[in-house]
């Protein structure tokens, strides 16, 4: 073809990446890839191959990772944890920088290496993915030389266990793997079975730029691999992203081992097209949105709704754009879309579009070559409960759904089970930023879609789990409270049993007054008809509603209508707690005299109620002045982290100190606008049935605050199984702290449990900003401007 037919028709040529050196590279090792621990390469052991998905040809064959070697690897990331974490921020920061500049210099080979692997298109991996990483390890360096100055009274967990998908392969390992050197720790990780390549390429870039050995130790395998690191006894904290199923299967596995967890899951994400959308530049963002990386991304724009109104002029302009998209040859430099990561995943998304077909699904596609490539497609006439709307593909399909109204909008973007990310398209940045608030995802871009940088953190709401990673946030992941290192008393062991039966104990000369619960607003009788026994110094004190399931049911139904609280500014819940000091403080003698009665001595009574109080003052403080920041990151971009609310939340209080420790948990969650379904002190619970009367009086809106009484475990049980709870803490025995995490797997409810008695809560540790950290999540909002 001439120049002159070249300009006419406008067709690409080819334009091969050269893969000369990355060949030589494999080619010598084609005996196979070891582990990579404590510095150094094991030899290649038995294993499985790595496959091109583009061509389907080996490239690779590396070991399947055994107990053995999750053992060996352990143990070196042990070894090295404590030299590595006493060493200086700065010297931390210098090795940090050293592997960003690494990376740098082996930019294309990487790049190259990573579209060999995964499939995904060379100029996807050469000018998104590599300088991603590089960007990780440069901003973590900094961390690491700021965090004690920005971060005071943390402390590295350990040892962190790692375990990353196969869609992003060296770009999540570099998520993960920087914060946790930044912070002090060190990582053995599993690389993805598809995709290990990179992960190696790594470990040699690792070994080349000086980091001491074992501080990142790589482990190959399957799934079973990555089991064995995530349940290992020596790991200190685990880091997982995946499927949203696998990370279920992780909290339950490590449930009541107190390692620390974040969960980066699935998605199905929302792309919203209002009616004064620039059109064009939305059918760009979609192009970005589900058919970059090949639809393989976990906040993929997977489900498109567009206003009424333009509905059918959008779908016109994007069936012309997809159909303009060139998928084949990922080392092709004109290439839009690679290959799907594995035949196993392209069975996959078969599978659901045609059962999202025989729904009633109508597809529109455009072209794909033979072999592991799938066409980008399009899907109309699907109905919010389709397979299609609902299930996450990981591939090049997207579903269109109208809306007519911004509420409608809202109502369908929040009709997931996910909460990953979401895009919004208007002219209008009133509009954007009023969906953005009400949009259930920890990520939200405003007119752009897919913008990632290490100066912001990433993560999701709800079944895409918790934690950040990039930014502040994901830098505090890695870092744990340096807190109670002296226990004040021993753990709790288990409580006794309720007695529900007449305690014959002898009464007192003041009139009974009946400790009913609190739901709602209101004083109720417990659905079990029952009270117990509270004991006290000389006998019985008093009888308490012993509270059931369905207590907690409509305690958690009240919640969730107070909802309402999370709106309110924070001066106004300011006022509020300040209000509830003020009327606590007018009748301390009598909750003093309350706790007397517990058998507490009468000095030590006083002091914690006017601790409880000093708390409200504190909190109210907090309220309206623990609040977001705007994120350095892109050019031309306003990148916003605004801490949200968890929801309802579900509180488990201490067995000690009865008024001051059911205060601590309380005022924190509803100081950040949640409301609550409090389980008081089990032992002596009428500490804060007392306050029943205070929070009438007190401008407490109905339902914030709920009080169930009774027997702990079995209401905290019920509570973490609950839908409706987005949050537990638990403060109790041991195995009702395993219970706890391995019922919160549902829903994968954000939890804090801690032992009954690890905490001196009259101190400077039973309050602080961690708590309120505990009691949130944060959304980052993106707004590019000028562009």
């Amino acid at each position: 073809m001439g120049i002159k037919e070249i300009l006419k028709s406008m067709e690409y040529g080819p334009a091969p990446e050269d893969t000369s050196v990355v060949q030589g590279w494999l080619d010598a090792h084609a005996e196979g890839f070891g582990h990579f621990i404590n510095g150094v390469f094991t030899a290649p052991g038995a294993g499985f191959d790595v496959q091109n998905p583009a061509t389907g040809r080996v490239i690779a064959r590396v070991t399947q990772g055994s107990t053995a070697d999750v053992d060996a690897a352990v143990k070196a990331a042990r070894k090295a944890q404590g030299p590595w974490a006493k060493l200086s921020g700065h010297a931390r920061a210098r090795h940090l920088y050293a592997i960003g500049r690494h990376v740098q210099q082996h930019a294309r080979f990487l790049a190259v290496l990573e579209t060999i692997d995964n499939g995904k298109p060379i100029r996807e991996t050469r000018d998104i993915d590599i300088p991603l990483v590089a960007r990780h390890f440069y901003h973590h360096a900094g961390w690491a030389e700021i965090a004690a100055d920005e971060l005071p009274g943390t402390e590295a967990h350990g040892v962190c266990g790692q375990v990353i998908p196969w869609n992003f392969p060296l770009l999540m390992l570099a998520w993960k793997i920087a914060p946790a050197l930044a912070a002090g720790n060190t990582v053995v990780l599993k690389p993805a079975e598809y995709t290990p390549l990179t992960a190696l390429a790594f470990a040699e870039i690792c070994a080349e730029a000086g980091l001491p050995a074992g501080v990142v130790n790589i482990v190959t395998g399957d799934g079973a691999t990555g089991a064995a690191i995530v349940g290992h006894e020596g790991i200190d904290k685990v880091a997982f992203t995946g499927s949203t199923e696998v990370g279920k299967t992780i909290r339950r596995q490590i449930a009541g081992s107190g390692k620390g967890l974040t969960l980066e899951l699935g998605g199905k994400s929302p792309f919203v097209v209002f009616a004064d959308a620039d059109l064009d530049a939305a059918v760009e963002g979609v192009v970005d949105a589900i058919w970059f990386n090949q639809g393989q991304v976990c906040c993929a724009g997977a489900r498109i709704l567009v206003a009424e109104a333009v509905a059918s002029r959008f779908e016109v302009l994007l069936r012309a754009r997809m159909a303009a998209l060139r998928v084949g040859d990922p080392l092709d430099k004109c290439t839009d879309m690679g290959a799907i990561v594995h035949p196993v995943q392209l069975d996959r998304i078969r599978a659901l579009v045609a059962e999202g077909v025989a729904q009633g699904a109508v597809l529109h596609q455009g072209s794909a070559p033979e072999g592991c490539f799938y066409p980008p497609t399009l899907v109309t006439n699907v109905q919010p409960a389709s397979v299609l709307s609902t299930e996450e593909i990981f591939g090049p399909v997207v579903t269109m759904t109208t809306f007519r109204t911004p509420a409608d909008a809202v109502d369908l973007a929040n009709n997931t089970r996910y909460g990953l990310a979401a895009s919004i398209w208007s002219e209008n940045v009133n509009l954007c930023l009023d969906i953005a608030a009400r949009v259930k995802a920890g990520v939200v871009w405003i007119n752009c879609t897919n913008v990632f940088d290490a100066g912001a953190g990433f993560g999701g709401y709800r079944e895409s789990g918790f934690g950040r990673e990039g930014g502040r946030e994901g830098m505090m992941a890695y870092l744990r409270s340096r807190e109670h290192k002296n226990p004040p008393r021993g753990v709790q062991g288990e409580l006794p049993e309720l007695q529900a039966t007449p305690h014959a104990g002898g009464g007192r000369d003041a009139i009974d007054r009946t400790a009913k619960l609190f739901v709602g607003g209101k004083q109720v009788r417990p659905d079990s008809g029952y009270a117990y026994a509270v004991a006290g110094a000389k006998g019985p004190v008093g009888l308490a509603g012993l509270g059931n399931r369905k207590d907690i049911r409509n305690a958690v139904e009240a919640a969730g209508k107070a909802s309402g609280w999370a709106g309110a500014t924070g001066h106004n819940r300011a006022q509020v707690l300040y209000y509830l000091a003020e009327n606590l403080s007018a009748r301390a003698p009598e909750f003093a005299a309350r706790l007397e009665s517990f058998g507490t001595k009468g000095a030590i009574a006083r002091t914690e109620v006017e601790a409880a109080i000093r708390r409200c003052f504190w909190y109210a403080a907090q309220a309206d002045k623990f609040d977001g920041a705007v994120h350095q990151t892109k050019s031309a971009h306003v990148t916003l982290a605004m801490p949200e609310p968890l929801g309802v939340m579900g509180l488990v209080c201490p067995t000690a100190m009865p008024l001051l420790g059911f205060i601590s948990l309380v005022l924190p969650a509803i100081a950040m606008g949640n409301t609550v379904v409090a389980v008081p002190s089990q032992s002596h619970p009428l500490a804060a049935t007392d306050l029943y009367q205070v929070l009438e009086t007190s401008d407490m809106p109905a339902g914030v605050i709920n009080i169930v009484s009774g027997p702990r475990d079995a209401l905290a049980k019920t509570l973490a199984e609950h839908d409706g709870v987005a949050g537990m803490w638990y403060v109790g025995g041991r195995d009702g702290a395993a219970m706890i995490e391995r019922a919160s797997a549902g829903n994968l409810k954000q939890v804090w449990t801690e032992a009954d008695g690890a905490r001196n809560w009259s101190g400077a540790e039973g309050q602080g900003r961690a708590f309120l950290h505990r009691a949130t999540q944060v959304k980052n909002i993106w707004v590019p401007y000028g562009i």
